[in-house]
């Protein structure tokens, strides 16, 4: 029986498990095996309301033992730390709980296909003090230490005498691409509500400094202007100050400095600017003597064919924000979720063929459009359609019915119609009697 490892459970990794374990588990086909670090899934591009605590996490996380069970896949909870692609075998790190004591011992598991799909992490480009000071939102655990502070200093608020004025809290965010963007008007929605729970001192007018910093000429820089200058007026109008053309330099316990000189006195500060795929994949696959690693570009991405399937192994693909995917115009694919589904669905269907040894199409990257969400204010969007010559801009309700789809299309390809259905009535429930926002 073929047995198939696939390494990371994000978006892209958990889909294509639940795909295949239908597809190929269910038959007897194959084994499919699932590795995380982690024992629950957060769809990603909801970790900003994670760190606002807009949402209730319970109600989103899925948990990988239960998918597993319910898809004919197993789960196993590890980290990669090594790989011999000659014996076909992979290494996984022991877990451990918050006490150190040890949850699963350090593991071998062997393969007969391997799929890497473990993302990416935040870039902080070696800024003196930003692996220090500032906060990577690139994890659900980094979203909930985040969350766990901004709540502790609105605690803290209440327990201070007030200065007319002047702000108790300002929160830095580094990096205008869409978490910032996104985080930035999350926060400004959190504050409101949280002072309708007894927390008075945390009037985002008045009372809390939401800042936004990006290097960019302009926010949403990969992004059309028009959806740029949308998101700018939207975040002034609720009062974010907002900062482009600004590289930070330092940062430090409790401040943030431009190379404009300008320096602002942070007392939290999220670094989301830049990605890059995680360092330990340039070594990947390397004997003791250094050799034999798998392929890797300066962002520390694999190198993949068009079938993702690794330049220098046949039995490992990988794809995802991890991967570098080429396209015929020379580009490679974007490291965007959108992305990672197509891929994860072009293996589901496409992986048993070339298991087979048939030839097959290479994936091709379909841009639908980008979508940016602004908390309850607004939506901002670009769609691309087959009716229209390229894209066509949307906002306001629009637009949050079409981000609100987008995690419904997720849903599906995890659980299918009738838990999708579900989940929306739970959804719908939760909103009478939960609070807006996480107190603890």
């Amino acid at each position: 029986m073929q047995r198939i490892v696939i390494i990371g459970g994000g978006s892209g990794g958990l889909a294509l498990a639940t795909q295949l374990g239908k597809r190929l588990g269910k038959k007897g086909l194959a084994e499919i095996t699932l590795v995380d670090s982690a024992r629950t899934h957060i769809w990603k591009p909801l970790l900003h309301q994670l760190a606002a605590g807009s949402f209730d996490t319970h109600a989103e996380e899925i948990e990988y033992p239960a998918q597993a069970r319910w898809n004919h896949f197993k789960f196993r909870l590890g980290c990669l730390v090594g790989l011999d692609r000659e014996a076909k075998t992979l290494q996984l790190s022991a877990s451990h709980d918050s006490a150190g004591r040890e949850i699963t011992p350090a593991q071998e598991l062997s393969y007969d296909t391997l799929v890497i799909a473990v993302g990416s992490q935040t870039n902080d480009f070696g800024t003196p003090g930003a692996a220090e000071h500032s906060i990577k939102l690139d994890s659900p655990k980094a979203a909930k230490h985040f969350n766990n502070r901004l709540i502790n200093a609105c605690i803290r608020a209440q327990t201070i005498a007030h200065v007319p004025g002047k702000s108790w809290l300002t929160v830095t965010i580094v990096g205008g691409g869409a978490t910032g963007v996104e985080l930035s008007a999350e926060l400004h929605a959190a504050a409101l509500a949280l002072g309708t729970y007894g927390f008075e001192h945390i009037n985002p007018e008045k009372d809390m400094k939401i800042v936004l910093v990006e290097a960019a000429p302009r926010l949403l820089a990969q992004l059309p202007e028009r959806m740029s200058e949308s998101a700018l007026r939207e975040l002034r109008k609720i009062g974010v100050d907002v900062h482009v053309g600004e590289k930070v330099v330092e940062v430090t316990a409790d401040s943030v400095r431009m190379d404009s000189g300008m320096v602002i006195d942070s007392t939290l500060t999220v670094w989301a600017a830049g990605v890059k795929a995680a360092d330990f994949l340039k070594t990947l696959g390397a004997k003791a003597d250094g050799n034999g690693a798998l392929e890797t570009n300066r962002l520390n991405q694999l190198v993949v064919s068009g079938n993702l399937q690794s330049t220098l192994d046949e039995n490992i693909y990988a794809f995802g924000d991890c991967a570098a995917c080429p396209q015929v115009d020379g580009s490679t694919v974007p490291p965007r979720a959108q992305a990672a589904y197509q891929q994860a669905m072009y293996l589901a269907r496409w992986l048993p063929v070339m298991l087979a040894g048939k030839p097959v199409k290479p994936y091709v990257y379909t841009d639908q459009g980008s979508l940016i969400s602004l908390s309850n204010y607004s939506s901002v969007g670009s769609l691309m359609g087959s009716l229209t010559k390229g894209s066509f801009f949307i906002e306001g309700q629009i637009a949050k019915l079409m981000y609100w789809a987008l995690h419904k299309q997720h849903q599906l390809a995890l659980g299918g119609w009738k838990k999708t259905i579900l989940i929306t009535l739970s959804e719908l429930i939760d909103r009478s009697h939960r609070p807006r926002i996480k107190l603890h």
